[in-house]
């Protein structure tokens, strides 16, 4: 798999995972867990999976609902973000697996979790056949994807800077996050799996960095192309952007943005 193809399908070094935790989580993820696990109505001594868990918040909220009668699992196949997630947690049944092939037993959830990873997955269809298979008849899905890049201020023009200064592959690479940000796109995923939504919500969130400088060095050095792009890139990115964003800055020059994104939730 070559450094593009991992960064499309979200792959990420050891190292770029714990920028990932320590940047990106406080300035953007982390506001979205409590979100997820409430809108489930997730509660005491039910048994949750989080679905491409990353470093572990859905996960770690979710324990903090179910309490010590429940039980939470965590599935991802980058050994980089479950090396981060595992040093959070003894308690939480952390596994290496493919959504697409979840290692749990039929009917074994109460409610299934996946925030902002079916974007990601090889088979979307198929991962979710698989969250469907390990909930049990009448549990819950919940599923939180990103809105369009075009709807998401300050990614709408990274992603095309990126394309001029690193190319096409990497501007790509930065939009792929997106790619379910129709909510018919969603509703076509689900369908293929034999599922429908329930309900739909609407949730803004706000991604919050200290500068723009920040923001990029996060977006690059805490996610999908931190192997991919140089320094002199990511100058020449933050050179043009200054340009072309300065109005989204605060006095201060720290940037907040608006992240919107779509959360459907699922009966099996």
């Amino acid at each position: 798999m070559t450094d593009m193809t991992k960064a499309k399908a979200g792959q990420v070094s050891a190292t770029a995972a714990e920028i990932y935790d320590r940047k990106f989580v406080p300035a953007l993820f982390g506001q979205f867990a409590p979100e997820i696990v409430a809108a489930l109505a997730i509660g005491a001594g039910e048994r949750v999976l989080d679905v491409g868990c990353g470093t572990g918040i859905v996960a770690l909220a979710a324990a903090g609902r179910v309490g010590p009668g429940g039980r939470v699992a965590a599935e991802d196949i980058n050994p980089g973000m479950l090396a981060v997630a595992r040093a959070k947690s003894d308690s939480i049944d952390w596994r290496e697996a493919a959504a697409e092939a979840l290692p749990f037993d039929d009917a074994g959830f109460d409610a299934v979790t996946c925030q902002f990873a079916l974007m990601f997955f090889a088979d979307r269809a198929k991962a979710l056949a698989e969250m469907r298979r390990v909930t049990r008849p009448g549990g819950r899905i919940g599923l939180f994807v990103w809105d369009r890049v075009e709807n998401s201020p300050g990614y709408d023009t990274l992603v095309p800077v990126l394309g001029e200064v690193v190319g096409a592959d990497a501007a790509e690479a930065l939009a792929a996050p997106f790619c379910l940000g129709r909510r018919e796109d969603l509703d076509g995923e689900l369908a293929q799996a034999g599922l429908a939504a329930e309900r739909h919500l609407a949730v803004t969130g706000t991604a919050r960095h200290a500068s723009l400088d920040d923001w990029i060095d996060t977006e690059i050095g805490g996610w999908t192309l931190a192997e991919r792009v140089s320094a002199d890139q990511a100058a020449r990115v933050k050179e043009r952007l200054r340009a072309r964003l300065s109005h989204l800055a605060a006095a201060d020059g720290s940037l907040a943005l608006p992240a919107p994104a779509h959360l459907a939730i699922v009966r099996a």
